[in-house]
């Protein structure tokens, strides 16, 4: 296992094939997938073929990528944290993102990894500014943002090619940049 990042309750290591069979039921539980795709079922083959644009991003950018959370305590995988820069991205502006299990939600795991992903990016990877999206009525999500100390830069319409419950409102998106986390340490 090539570990990524360790929290007091986490171990964020690199994505594998092996993952697949997690992945594929995180990704077709219609809970978690609620205000990404509206619940709809993901297939296999879908699947793999974004195991290999994750491959693609850790060759690409050395420290980037998905991170598979695992449960320190149990070994249970969790879910995923998202580290990464896009390519229309400014330099040194990056993404962050999560996607958990239901089982994992309301016991501060998003606020956990996301906080160890910010330390990450600013103390160690030279990120100048992170930021995350969801949509307006992504309470849960948009409240893990708020807690990791992100601020509401603007609502936006989403990109939506079949709209989905809740997709009408939009989305967010939070963020900070170095200053805020010089400040915040």
């Amino acid at each position: 296992m090539e570990l990524f990042l360790e929290t007091e309750r986490l171990l964020l290591r690199r994505m594998t094939d092996d993952d697949l069979d997690e992945l594929s039921a995180l990704h077709n539980d219609p809970d978690v997938m609620r205000y990404l795709n509206g619940g709809k079922p993901v297939g296999r083959a879908e699947i793999e073929s974004w195991l290999g644009r994750v491959r693609e991003l850790y060759a690409r950018y050395e420290g980037y990528g998905y991170w598979p959370a695992i449960e320190r305590s149990t070994g249970a995988f969790l879910g995923w944290f998202l580290l990464r820069p896009k390519d229309t991205d400014e330099p040194g502006h990056v993404e962050l993102g999560y996607r958990l299990h239901r089982s994992a939600w309301g016991r501060g795991y998003a606020t956990e990894g996301s906080l160890a992903l910010l330390r990450k990016a600013f103390d160690e990877l030279g990120a100048h500014r992170v930021y995350a999206h969801t949509m307006v009525v992504n309470h849960a999500s948009r409240r893990v943002m708020e807690k990791i100390g992100l601020h509401h830069v603007r609502t936006f319409d989403g990109d939506f090619p079949e709209p989905i419950e809740g997709s009408e409102h939009g989305e967010v998106e939070y963020a900070m940049d170095l200053a805020g986390w010089a400040a915040r340490r």
